[in-house]
């Protein structure tokens, strides 16, 4: 069941995905956090963040609409209130980082490398729910080209760039993501959605447009993994949607070497525990040599 995303090693292929667990306290009484494979925290920046005013999240069909805005204590709040409870366990801890600027970006990066306790950083370029920065990295090339080369000099740690669904050609991102030093890329982040409240004819989020997760976006993830998948080299982390085993499976039968449960924490914390023991009961009764045999095993023509 062990797999290495990009130097970062994992007991098992599944993680939590960035802003649907906190960072880490919020589910320890509900999850035994070194079941997981890793645990993914909640974007952080150079500085607190207030976040979106509220309302913030509304549930629709096939999932969730969210406009949190990346709220966060900053590097210092974190790394003060937080890490010395993720130091406790035996669970690599990957950061999840933004900014408003690629000076935020790369100041973020460097502060984490001397923070004991850190096994890799996540670059954020992909979430639709702020207005500067976040998105307009990873939609153009040309920015996200820039962004990952200044944080891969920046940092000693693991890279891993999280793309966004939202341009015409993943296969593109995902080489120059690559190309510019990423260990690893992970997809995909929500998809811009808006809810209307038809009674007031007003939105149904303070911020008028959020981003989409859940079962809705599920397909889309795995296709756009199986198009990363056959492109670059770096193993990629598939998210979007995964509801149970089968959502799972789907994603690493299409490319990726591991999974990260997102919307799914919100609804049964339980999603990650039962995963992980569906997938090894999976690789059990297929009789696979184990879960490298799963690892892109998707058969197009059949």
């Amino acid at each position: 069941m062990a797999v290495n995303i990009g130097g970062i090693r994992m007991k098992n292929p599944v993680m939590v995905a960035s802003g649907t667990f906190g960072y880490g306290p919020e589910y320890a009484d509900l999850v035994d956090l070194n079941q997981l494979g890793a645990l993914v925290v909640k974007g952080i920046s150079l500085k607190e963040t207030p976040g979106n005013p509220i309302p913030r999240m509304t549930e629709v069909p096939g999932g969730l609409i969210n406009a949190i805005g990346l709220q966060n204590p900053g590097f210092d709040g974190f790394v003060k209130k937080y890490m010395p409870f993720l130091r406790g366990y035996e669970v690599p801890v990957i950061v999840n980082i933004w900014g408003k600027s690629l000076e935020e970006y790369v100041g973020v990066a460097e502060r984490f490398n001397d923070v004991e306790g850190v096994a890799g950083l996540e670059l954020n370029v992909s979430c639709p729910n702020i207005k500067e920065g976040g998105m307009a990295f990873g939609t153009n090339l040309d920015s996200l080209k820039r962004v990952v080369s200044a944080v891969r000099k920046a940092t000693r740690l693991p890279l891993i760039t999280k793309l966004s669904p939202n341009v015409s050609d993943i296969r593109g991102f995902a080489a120059a993501a690559e190309a510019c030093g990423s260990d690893a890329i992970s997809l995909i982040n929500s998809l811009p959605a808006l809810a209307i409240d038809v009674e007031t004819r007003k939105p149904r989020i303070a911020n008028v447009i959020g981003g989409l997760t859940g079962p809705a976006i599920h397909h889309v993830g795995v296709k756009l993994v199986w198009d990363a998948a056959r492109t670059v080299r770096i193993p990629i982390v598939g998210m979007g949607g995964i509801m149970d085993t089968k959502d799972a499976l789907e994603f690493m039968i299409a490319g990726a070497t591991a999974v990260a449960v997102g919307t799914a924490n919100f609804t049964d914390p339980s999603t990650a525990p039962r995963v992980i023991d569906g997938i090894a009961a999976y690789i059990e009764r297929h009789q696979l040599s184990g879960v490298d045999a799963l690892i892109g095993s998707f058969e197009a023509g059949a």
